[in-house]
Formats: C-alpha cells, structure tokens, sequence
C-alpha cells in the first residue's frame, strides 16, 4: 500500500459519518446521572535538553549517521586502516595538519596571543623544510618542543563572548554548535581565499575530505566503541562529551580552568600520589561500607584505643565471670594465721 492510498483511507476514515451510538439507559428517579469519563489529554513532545532546542532534528540525523557509519563509513575505515601502511597514514595525517598551521597562526594573532602564535609560525617552517613538506613531525620532537595546538574561528568568536548557541548534529559533521559551525566554515575558506589553487580546488578538497574522514574514523574506533558500549543514549552522552570538552577547551584558551557545577569536568583519573588535593566526597558508594553512620567523622585521625590486658578469648574458660577479678599485676596479701 502506497503512502498516499493510506492517506486516503485514513482521511476517508476520519470523515466518515460516526456510527449511531445506543441511547443510555434511562437514569432512575433519585438517580444521580453518572459522570462522563474524563477527556484524554493529548500527550505533548517530551522537552528538549537544556541547549539543545534542535534536538528532535538532531536525534534524526545522529540515527542517519549512525546507520551510515555502520553499514558503509566504518568498515571503509577500518579498510582504510588495515590496507594503507601506519606511517603512510601517519605521514598524511602530518601534511594535511602542516596545511592548517596558517589558519591556527592567524587565529592566534586575533585572539592576541603572539607568542603562541610565533610558536605555530616556527612549527610551521620546522616541518614544511626539515620534515619533507610536512610529512613528518619534526617540531615536536623533544629537542624542538613545538606541539601542535589546535585553533580555529570557533575558538576566537568564544574567546571575544560570542555564545555556542544551539548544539547541532549533522550527519559528516558530526557534534558542533551554530558558532563552532560557522568558525569551521570560515576556517575552510581561509587557504582558497587567500592562496587560491589548488586548494579552491575540487581535486584538491575531495581527496582531502576523504582521507582526512576516513583516517580521523579510524583512529577514533576504540574511543567510540568505549563511548558508546555502556550508553543508555549515546546521542546523549556524545553530546555532553562534546559540550564538556569544548567548555574545558574555551577555558584553556583563555588561561582559566575549567569548573562546572558538580565537578564533571575534574579529571576523574588524576593521580592521587601526585599531590593534589582531592576533595571528600559524601557519596555512599564511595563510603567505607564498615564506618558507623552514627559516629561523627572527623577530620583528624583518632588514635587507637590501647589493647586491653588480656583478650576475652584468652582469659581462663572455667573462670566464674560473677567472682571478681584479681589484677595480677599485684602480689596477693599475705594470709592471717588462724587463731
């Protein structure tokens, strides 16, 4: 049955005239009448999550996305990764990031940040000469010490009080916001602006689009498939990953650390020998299961109680508990000659 026959059949079904009902019962004398049942309430759509106005439209393309990366994007991928030697994809990965260090160098200059930005200059120069056009990454060898950093319009629209806006998820793109989306489109035109061929290029940007999204699949396997194994909602809680990282991010770049309400972004794997100070939590799971809940916790140490003279397990069993007890710790008097 085609959509528009069911259509029609639902319509003509809707306009039908209704069935004649049977009369009610004629109401006895004294009777009160009985009460209608209620009308049912038409059941509304659940409410979206707190910045996420778009999340019906969202949620529809994550369930696209999901099925073409099942059946098509990851097993390309993972081909991708089996087929193509590492330090062949590693040395694409390197060019491809060399070709961006520009666009990073003139965000840092907006954001007026120009040490960092002669550091992403020096990164650019170390790797497009001595690693071969950037195929390998010099700069971040230790005697160099020129990680890469990554920055972008997104950052520097943050950076002056621009807000996220709506979260948004489409299908290719994958979790963005409408400033983070549209500072990734800026940074995209910055090289076939300003340079101009081959990057303005489709021979140039499809290739591009394809490596770079196929090696980025690729290595983000495990993380994903960890992400997601124990997810009631992945679409949930990819979108929370997302959010929290790009508001830790944000703080970064702008040398504050990121705190929000209940500690989400604290690094739950910090390591306690470290030194820091992890604050106490009032968690039962994290409790000690044997503590009295009665007792009153303090923040100091109690010393322990000094262990009795003897143990109860050790004392004589044919003792009589009622007869009182002599300390052995004193000589016993010495008895009176009877008279």
């Amino acid at each position: 049955m085609t959509p528009a026959i069911a259509a029609l059949l639902l319509a003509g079904v809707s306009q039908a005239a209704p069935l004649p009902q049977p009369a009610p019962p004629p109401a006895q004398v004294g009777e009160a009448p009985a009460a209608s049942p209620p009308a049912a309430t038409p059941r509304g759509r659940p409410r979206n999550a707190r910045g996420d106005t778009l999340e019906h439209f969202n949620r529809r393309m994550f369930a696209t996305q999901q099925g073409f990366d099942r059946r098509l994007f990851r097993p390309a991928a993972m081909g991708y990764k089996h087929v193509v030697p590492q330090p062949v994809r590693s040395g694409i990965r390197n060019v491809f990031s060399n070709l961006g260090e520009p666009i990073v160098f003139l965000n840092y200059l907006l954001q007026l940040k120009p040490g960092k930005a002669a550091e992403t200059l020096a990164r650019f120069m170390f790797n497009s000469t001595l690693g071969i056009g950037g195929l390998v990454d010099v700069a971040k060898l230790p005697a160099i010490k020129l990680p890469h950093r990554p920055n972008g319009f997104g950052n520097t629209l943050a950076l002056y009080g621009v807000k996220p806006g709506p979260y948004i998820f489409l299908p290719f793109v994958g979790p963005s916001t409408l400033r983070d989306l549209l500072g990734g489109q800026a940074d995209g035109l910055v090289l076939p602006l300003a340079v101009g061929s081959p990057f303005d290029r489709l021979e140039y940007q499809a290739p591009r689009a394809v490596l770079t999204g196929l090696d980025t699949r690729a290595e983000a396997d495990d993380d994903l498939r960890a992400l997601f194994a124990g997810a009631v909602d992945p679409y949930a809680t990819l979108r929370s990953v997302y959010l929290q990282n790009r508001v830790a991010e944000i703080q970064r770049l702008r040398g504050t650390r990121a705190k929000a309400a209940g500690g989400e972004l604290d690094d739950p794997l910090a390591d306690p020998a470290s030194g820091a100070t992890v604050p106490a939590s009032d968690a039962p799971e994290l409790s000690d299961p044997l503590a009295d809940p009665a007792a009153t916790s303090s923040p100091t140490a109690t010393p322990a109680p000094s262990a009795p003279d003897s143990a109860p397990e050790l004392a004589d069993p044919l003792t009589d508990p009622a007869a009182p007890q002599a300390n052995p710790r004193t000589p016993n008097p010495p008895s009176t000659p009877l008279p």
